[in-house]
């Protein structure tokens, strides 16, 4: 089956520039056909490296349209909190990105520094990675900014480990993978511009990047080697992660989560399991010998757009997936769909979720009985999943939205959520907003 060339996502000069060579062979994109898939071969992504970087590339909003000032602390009263639609989500800080470096906002991610309690979000913006005091969430402090090792990218994806951040970017020349040591923002009393701990380049470009903190192993997604797939670090060596293997047999993987396996299928409990977005797949690994990694199952679904990211739910029955282009494609609500995992090596869609608005999901995580969803347009969404196995009929528990102005698909308004913080505090990540601390009034069961 052969992919639709996505003309709605690109500007008409790209369009017109590709159309007489938007072709590919059915054996790239086949979900029946065997051996490993390569979007390199696809005369589209050849040009940029193998990745189509058009599937989520940030719009273009009117700079008029963002506040400049930070918002105050809100409560959520009557659907609204300082101007932001909400439901049982309260406001504590923001910081715009004028104030915490410049350029737009990319990825974040989140550090709570156990010898001080102290808990900071990271944030990855088009020219750097800011760092941001977030233990008084009211008055967040910016402490500084870490400069791109390289040029300017709308990508740029981070992880922490063993009190160190490990940053990649895409489609920004020989990045690599830079180093810092967290635990330098102790002593910090004023901005200031950081300088890299390490920087590996044993590759170029990385389009995300997921760390199993349980057993100190690194996956970048999406690079330029082991064909786009995971290439593995073991992180024993904070500053100097040594590499470990490629899990490279489906191609391409945007994002991924690892875990030390705990759920239903025996076979497989204490083992390390790769569970790969891989474009048009949720592709199973077992990857506990990093060497040789072991392929369980890779499952398609009807009305994939991209298989974009998921995670698994805390008792490892259950994977939630956001597909980034369904929406526009097929113009329903914002969808999640449900894999049971009882056998890890026959995964089944049980079902799916339509969320309340028409926003592109981008990425997700799980904590407790909640899915803490970055929506694009429609900001923080989180989604209680008491009925997971009948997941038509969950519902949703909050929500904190960054975009105001539209609840559209598209790419625009929130990349990145954290929720993992001691505190119950989330961090939410908008491209054009900056940094958002909330707090979720949610039951604890």
């Amino acid at each position: 089956m052969r992919r639709r060339p996505l003309y709605f996502l690109l500007p008409l000069c790209a369009v017109v520039a590709l159309s007489g060579s938007l072709t590919a062979s059915a054996s790239a994109v086949d979900p029946d056909r065997t051996g490993p898939r390569d979007l390199k071969t696809m005369p589209w992504l050849a040009a940029d490296g193998g990745h189509d970087h058009d599937h989520d590339r940030p719009e273009q909003v009117d700079p008029l349209s963002i506040p400049q000032a930070a918002a105050a602390q809100a409560s959520c009263v009557g659907g609204m909190a300082g101007g932001y639609p909400c439901s049982n989500v309260d406001l504590l800080g923001n910081l715009p990105l004028s104030a915490i470096g410049g350029g737009s906002g990319s990825a974040g991610w989140g550090w709570t520094d156990t010898s001080t309690g102290k808990e900071y979000a990271i944030v990855g913006r088009t020219t750097g990675t800011s760092f941001v005091d977030i233990s008084d969430p009211v008055n967040p402090r910016y402490l500084g900014n870490l400069p791109s090792a390289t040029g300017t990218s709308s990508w740029r994806e981070l992880s922490v480990h063993n009190n160190h951040a490990y940053i990649v970017s895409d489609n920004n020349g020989a990045h690599g993978m830079q180093i810092f040591n967290l635990a330098r923002l102790r002593s910090v009393t004023t901005p200031q511009t950081f300088t890299a701990d390490a920087r590996n380049t044993s590759f170029n470009n990385g389009h995300t990047i997921h760390i199993n903190n349980a057993t100190g192993y690194a996956y970048v997604n999406g690079s330029n080697t082991c064909s786009g797939g995971s290439r593995v670090f073991n992180l024993a060596n904070p500053t100097s992660p040594s590499f470990a293997g490629c899990v490279s047999g489906d191609g391409y993987t945007h994002d991924a989560q690892a875990v030390v396996y705990r759920g239903p299928h025996t076979a497989y409990q204490g083992r390390e399991i790769l569970m790969a977005s891989n474009e048009d797949t949720l592709t199973v690994w077992d990857v506990t010998n990093k060497s040789a990694p072991v392929r369980l199952a890779r499952q398609t679904y009807a009305g994939r757009g991209y298989t974009h990211q998921g995670w698994f739910t805390e008792n490892h029955r259950y994977f939630v997936l956001d597909d980034e282009l369904d929406e526009t494609r097929l113009g329903h609500r914002s969808k999640t769909y449900v894999f049971d995992m009882a056998s890890l090596t026959s995964p089944v869609l049980v079902g799916s979720y339509l969320g309340p608005t028409a926003a592109t999901d981008h990425n997700q995580f799980v904590k407790g009985n909640y899915s803490y969803q970055a929506n694009y347009r429609a900001g923080l969404r989180i989604l209680r999943l008491t009925n997971i196995a009948n997941p038509s009929t969950m519902t949703e528990a909050g929500y904190f939205d960054v975009d105001p102005s539209s609840n559209a698909a598209g790419f625009a308004g929130a990349w990145h959520v954290y929720p993992f913080y001691p505190s119950g505090n989330v961090a939410i990540f908008s491209i054009q907003r900056g940094l958002f601390v909330v707090r979720p009034n949610l039951p604890t069961t």
